[in-house]
């Protein structure tokens, strides 16, 4: 079954100006996008800090949170009040209480796996979760290729959850995008095809369209 694929566009930045152009070229067409926040320890890479985040009211923004201890960032996480907020299974403390914590202020819980983590081993939380992020780029920057062998977690984590939403993060261009979505993913997070084009808007709407066409996958 082909299910149908949200294109889901990234903003992964240190800088406040950047920051703040990226969510407003962003505006023009979309109200979806996912937002990457790294503490500098669990990704080698910074991005702007937590505090400084910040979208417009009419999005359904998912906050991508790439920190060692991610609850020292729960107070700040729930007054933002994301659509979706996700953790990393990598991290060393129990998110059940936290995901938990989420639930009751009605915000989507995600777990993020990165390219080693193998999905039978974080099952508790794949059954607990609203959204599974196959991780298959870099920690905290944009532009690294996408590992494509990853999408062999995708049959794993249905088996183990059929509704979950799975998302993919890394990598995705015009060169895979029609791959990725008869990959059975629900979301394909865009970064610097997006980020990085000279029409935004354009490419966005290429990547739609590639999604879209019909025939055989090459």
């Amino acid at each position: 079954m082909i299910r149908t694929v949200s294109i889901v566009p990234t903003i992964t930045t240190k800088s406040k100006v950047d920051y703040r152009t990226q969510v407003e070229r962003l505006n023009v067409f979309t109200r979806r996008v996912q937002i990457d926040v790294t503490d500098g320890v669990f990704a080698p890479a910074t991005t702007l800090d937590i505090t400084n985040i910040w979208w417009p009211r009419n999005w359904a923004a998912d906050l991508h949170l790439m920190a060692a201890k991610p609850s020292d960032h729960i107070d700040v996480i729930l007054k933002l009040n994301p659509s979706l907020c996700i953790f990393h299974a990598e991290v060393q403390e129990d998110l059940t209480p936290l995901f938990e914590k989420l639930k009751e202020h009605n915000i989507k819980t995600g777990i993020a796996l990165v390219p080693s983590t193998f999905p039978g081993n974080v099952e508790n939380y794949i059954k607990m979760v609203d959204h599974v992020l196959i991780f298959a780029g870099r920690l905290g920057m944009q532009g690294s290729p996408a590992d494509m062998m990853q999408t062999e977690k995708i049959p794993l984590i249905r088996a183990m959850s059929p509704d979950v939403e799975i998302g993919w993060d890394g990598g995705a261009n015009l060169t895979n995008i029609r791959a990725l979505a008869h990959a059975d993913l629900d979301v394909i997070n865009v970064g610097s095809a997006i980020s990085k084009a000279e029409n935004p808007a354009a490419m966005y709407d290429a990547l739609v369209a590639e999604i879209d066409k019909t025939g055989v996958v090459l």
